[in-house]
């Protein structure tokens, strides 16, 4: 289960089901494990790659909504498929404010649960991709010295190396020096471009330090 290869989990306690979900997702190719219940999913590693979850509503012992808030409150949350023989509509609207992308009720169509499948691998595919690129940028952010970490938001504001110079009591030629450095590192082809990766730093890099 650590491989990055995409992966749907199935959690049902009824054997049958589990079996036709399985051969129906296998069916198109996708990768699928499975589980009798949430604790024998929790038994697992925590899968590394895109993941989705088709979560049974009703499971033995804490719900399949609780054990969605579970898995967000351990930092384990996927994109949740639920799938219930005993839906409502105020069960359905908990779901989806919990951040469920799908609440379906059985029989279901088998395209419908495809179609929610390739939506929640994608999303986080798309989710996984966003954390490459900030774990990626807070590498280089750490290359930076202290003061080509007090340059750069200076460099990005727009101000010449004179004035930088001015503001830091450096020498104009050592602001040029270290502006390139602070290019090289971000791997910054322009202004333009530094002034994004300086807005995503601030975003993440030292929005997770504070």
């Amino acid at each position: 289960m650590s491989s990055d290869a995409a992966l749907v989990f199935v959690i049902d306690d009824n054997p049958a089901m589990r079996a036709s979900l399985e051969s129906l997702l296998r069916s198109v190719g996708h990768d699928v494990e499975s589980f009798h219940s949430s604790q024998d999913f929790l038994a697992n590693e925590p899968h590394d790659g895109a993941a989705c979850l088709v979560l049974d509503v009703r499971l033995p012992g804490a719900s399949g909504l609780e054990f969605q808030r579970e898995l967000t409150r351990l930092g384990r949350g996927l994109p949740v498929i639920f799938i219930t023989g005993h839906g409502d509509v105020q069960m359905s609207v908990a779901a989806m404010k919990a951040g469920a992308i799908e609440f379906l009720t059985k029989p279901f169509r088998d395209q419908d649960l495809l179609d929610a499948v390739h939506r929640g691998l994608t999303l986080d595919l798309e989710r996984h991709c966003r954390l490459k690129e900030i774990d990626a940028l807070r590498k280089r952010f750490e290359t930076l010295t202290p003061r080509e970490r007090e340059i750069l938001p200076l460099v990005a504001s727009g101000l010449m190396n004179k004035q930088i110079a001015a503001s830091l009591q450096l020498s104009e030629i050592t602001v040029k020096v270290h502006r390139a450095q602070v290019m090289q590192k971000l791997q910054a082809t322009s202004l333009a471009d530094l002034v994004r990766i300086s807005d995503r730093i601030a975003e993440t890099v030292t929005g997770a330090a504070g």
